[in-house]
């Protein structure tokens, strides 16, 4: 694969637009290109996919023995300080819980199940599993803790029937377990067992002696051998189990070695928050830590007030040299990059990419951080993406280019093959390559529906390239094909270009927005706002005021409304007329669904859940807090 060196040229003051980026090997395949006559297109590198190991665990072994004490996890103990594992360490761990687990009869058809937040120990028991060569499934922890009916929870236990269940605190989990764990399947946890029934502990498990079977059983692993469970959001229904295969899991880790070719060279360092039990924390980030011989510092924050301090704290201690976070966490940490000079300094000191999940990043972000990065280092920093899902393990388009259009995908990586069809005017990406599911566990219907008759799975997202004359240029996010729906006139409404639409017009005050209108006469919509920019709308609110109360403040909603006239003044036709518009102060939530595997945000997951805001929006007379164009009386 050509690679690019982006060198810097320091100079005293240039403009930001031609300020220097910091060197870095990246990776950009050469594209082929097909038209067929039924108007589909199909792209594929022309460079083919590096070898990778059979087993994910080759590569703890061989890091093991090669940097036996480089510390692979890290997380903070109980008094706040850094614990960490060596690769070493994680290889002797992960033979004696997988011995304890053969001993078990453990298999795909009973699972492990993991009930736990990102932490050693889950990391711990996920590497026995993969080991062993047995399936394991980390599950959202929402389902136990925040659910009063556990409906996902009992609706996963079913489908898996497991034989084994993992919690990291039995009082946490304690009510979950009590509820949906049959009293036949053994549970072990970190701390605390529950009073309600016997229970291993961690330690029980890595004081296990490994044997010969250990070791016969790691080398009967097989690229179709299953090694975990993922389970998708389930907005649309029950969650579905995606099937991830060991092929899936190594072939990813080499497409995104294709691109991000600097770790060949430079072993990733992360500070990471992302859930385990997300593709895009538990395969992507995980993986590429694990498969590049880096190291994984655990984030326990969030991008939410009073939990990104704790990021904040975290990377003051470690300067990464690959960072990943959503649109709304780098928005959070920008006030704290603003106005603390050591934490500027400890992160950018060895930062080579920045990057982002989904299509939503706003210009004033991507701006700042550009601008903070300069301030620090004299030099800018690529904010880089990808796209995939679940079901592609999850990388399938990776862009290693810098681009003002935050929803250019990228390109299609070495290994995978794209397929657009055409679809009611747009175009659905569809893709086949050994990153691909075999399908979802125990449902060959949907299964079936998920798949065209060449094979190739159905993304359910359009593309659109770039530059037609030139495909190298990459792809463009163009929306959910499914998210589209007809006003109750009839009339079409395109969501994706919409969408993009309405967050231009209002930037720097919006970050993301859900389009309603169903069945409707009129289209509305669900803001999500940015509360830093907000509020200087509003310069008599205390610097302290929450989002509920910048959002409701009088000069907030007229300035939203003046824009939403300005928009409305500019439309064509019913189809991208939004009449009305109400601001969120609750984010869009990972646990429930709302942002989705890629990191976009989930329309239908938002419109559900949300459907109180949804009758809001549309009532007559409509409320203080809904925006109209239309004139109240």
């Amino acid at each position: 694969m050509p690679e690019a060196l982006l060198q810097t040229k320091p100079d005293e003051n240039p403009d930001m637009a031609s300020a220097p980026f910091r060197g870095v090997r990246l990776g950009k395949p050469d594209l082929h290109v097909e038209h067929r006559a039924d108007g589909s297109i199909l792209i594929r590198p022309r460079q083919t996919l590096d070898d990778h190991p059979p087993r994910l665990t080759d590569r703890l072994v061989y890091w093991a023995e090669k940097t036996p004490d480089r510390t692979l996890f890290a997380g903070r103990d109980a008094d706040g300080a850094w614990r960490g594992i060596s690769y070493a360490q994680a290889l002797a761990h992960a033979r004696s819980i997988g011995e304890a687990l053969l001993n078990r009869n453990l298999s795909a058809e009973r699972p492990v199940v993991i009930l736990s937040g990102n932490d050693l120990e889950h990391a711990m028991m996920a590497l026995g599993c993969l080991y062993a060569g047995i399936a394991y499934a980390p599950i959202s922890p929402a389902y136990s803790l925040i659910s009063q009916d556990f409906g996902k929870l009992r609706h996963i236990f079913r489908l898996l029937t497991p034989g084994f269940v993992f919690a990291s605190d039995g009082n946490t989990f304690g009510r979950a377990i009590e509820a949906v764990v049959p009293p036949e399947v053994e549970v072990a946890v970190t701390r605390n067992p529950p009073s309600s029934r016997p229970a291993l502990t961690f330690d029980d498990l890595a004081a296990t002696t490994p044997t010969g079977a250990i070791e016969a059983a790691h080398a009967a692993i097989g690229p179709d051998t299953i090694a975990k469970f993922l389970f998708t959001s389930g907005s649309t229904g029950q969650p579905k189990g995606v099937i991830n295969t060991q092929r899936m899991l190594c072939a990813n880790q080499e497409m995104i070695r294709s691109a991000l070719a600097y770790f060949v060279d430079e072993p990733p360092v992360t500070v990471d928050w992302a859930p385990w039990h997300h593709t895009a924390g538990g395969n992507h980030d995980v993986g590429l830590v694990l498969y590049n011989g880096g190291t994984f510092y655990i984030d326990e924050g969030k991008p939410l007030p009073g939990a990104i301090e704790t990021t904040v704290r975290n990377l003051k201690d470690v300067s990464p040299n690959w960072y990943f976070n959503v649109p709304k966490g780098f928005e959070a940490l920008l006030p704290f990059l603003r106005s603390d000079p050591q934490l500027r300094e400890n992160f950018f000191r060895h930062l080579k990419v920045l990057w982002f999940a989904g299509a939503a990043l706003s210009k004033p972000v991507f701006d700042e951080m550009q601008e903070l990065a300069f301030r620090t280092c004299g030099e800018r920093i690529l904010f880089l993406t990808g796209f995939g899902a679940t079901e592609t393990a999850p990388c399938a388009f990776v862009r290693t280019e810098n681009t003002t259009d935050p929803t250019n995908m990228g390109l299609p990586t070495p290994g995978l093959q794209l397929k657009l069809v055409p679809v009611d005017g747009k175009l659905e990406a569809r893709v086949k390559g050994p990153n691909v599911t075999p399908g979802y566990w125990r449902a060959p219907d949907l299964t079936a529906k998920a798949f065209d008759d060449e094979g190739y799975y159905k993304l359910g997202d359009a593309m659109k390239f770039a530059d037609p004359a030139d495909p190298g240029k990459g792809f463009l996010f163009d929306g959910r094909v499914a998210e589209d729906f007809k006003l109750s006139t009839g009339t079409w409404v395109s969501v994706g270009p919409l969408r993009a639409k309405l967050i231009d017009h209002f930037s720097p005050y919006m970050r993301d927005v859900v389009i309603a209108g169903l069945d409707r006469n009129e289209i509305g919509a669900l803001v999500f706002p940015v509360a830093e920019t907000c509020r200087t709308l509003a310069p008599d609110l205390p610097a302290d005021a929450p989002a509920r109360e910048i959002f409701s403040h009088p000069r907030v909603l007229a300035a939203f409304r003046e824009r939403l006239v300005e928009f409305a003044r500019h439309s064509t036709g019913s189809s991208n007329r939004v009449c009305r518009m109400m601001l969120l102060a609750e984010p869009p939530s990972l646990d429930v669904g709302e942002i989705t595997d890629k990191g976009s945000i989930n329309q239908r997951a938002v419109l559900a859940n949300r459907a109180g805001d949804v009758a809001a929006l549309y009532a007559e007379p409509a409320p203080a807090h809904v925006i109209t164009i239309h004139e109240r009386t």
